[in-house]
């Protein structure tokens, strides 16, 4: 009898603890410096890459999942007889899901599976999750698939950052761009919808203040989100203004698992530090 194996890229910014409770297999993306490749999470941390990136006064760039790696991890799952689901980052931000359907084709391997969450960070980490219950419970591979795909616009994932020149200079959201040209300060509410990120609410402070103004923007959406579990994700905030977030979030009393977790290499270099998320699915 075969098991289902659940990958996922490392841009799910998953803690190793739910990592290793879930049983999930990480594929690292790779953070480039110049002409020296690391692997995401494995090689090089989000705080090297911001020492880097002020030494140098530009943002590193990214890869998609190496090939080579992909190919051997789901050969080594194929001759296990395994199933393999992979939940990887949006399409519109990676070519990471096209790398997997190249090892699918490559290996002619029929039971593995591949999902464009159409997300980023913990929005793709609420559906690796989900999907690792699923398997867990005995739902069979197509059903899973079919599960995650059909909610995957339910996931709700926005974060505000604390310097755009790290979002401009990385390309993934053009609408920020733009608001460099100004001098108000100001501090967009990122939102990722069908894939892609594009600029919402503005704010304008010190972030401490703005983070905590957009949680609580978020209060009658949070009442209507499914309780079950809730996402803090940042790249690199003050220990006192997460417990504020997470004392927020508790005194909503609405959900059963309020999760912290620091964003990975991949998505701290395009966001900088100082960015802030609340990630959930809607009901």
């Amino acid at each position: 009898m075969s098991s289902i194996k659940i990958v996922a890229d490392s841009t799910c910014d998953l803690s190793p603890e739910l990592i290793r409770d879930y049983g999930i297999t990480i594929l690292p993306l790779n953070i480039v410096l110049d002409m020296t490749s690391y692997s995401d999470g494995e090689e090089i941390s989000p705080d090297e890459i911001y020492v880097w990136a002020q030494a140098n006064k530009r943002t590193p760039k990214t890869a998609a999942v190496a090939f080579d790696r992909a190919l051997a991890l789901v050969k080594g799952m194929k001759e296990n007889q395994e199933e393999v689901i992979f939940i990887g980052i949006s399409s519109e931000m990676s070519t990471t899901c096209n790398v997997m359907r190249l090892v699918k084709e490559e290996l002619e391997y029929d039971r593995m599976f591949i999902i464009d969450s159409r997300n980023l960070s913990t929005g793709i980490g609420l559906q690796v999750l989900r999907a690792a219950q699923l398997a867990q419970e005995g739902r069979s591979a197509e059903e899973i698939v079919k599960e995650i795909e059909e909610a995957r616009d339910k996931v709700r994932a926005s974060f505000v950052v604390e310097r755009l020149d790290y979002l401009a200079m990385g390309g993934r959201c053009s609408t920020v761009t733009a608001l460099l040209g100004g001098k108000l300060n100001l501090k967009p509410r990122i939102e990722v919808s069908q894939g892609k990120m594009s600029a919402g609410r503005k704010y304008r402070g010190a972030q401490d203040k703005v983070i905590m103004k957009y949680v609580q923007d978020m209060r009658d959406n949070l009442l209507a989100a499914d309780g079950h579990r809730v996402f803090i994700t940042h790249s690199g905030c003050p220990d006192e203004v997460i417990r504020q977030v997470r004392d927020l979030l508790e005194g909503l009393e609405h959900f059963e698992d309020i999760r912290v977790t620091r964003a990975g290499g991949v998505i701290s270099s395009h966001c900088g530090p100082g960015t802030l998320g609340v990630l959930y699915y809607e009901k």
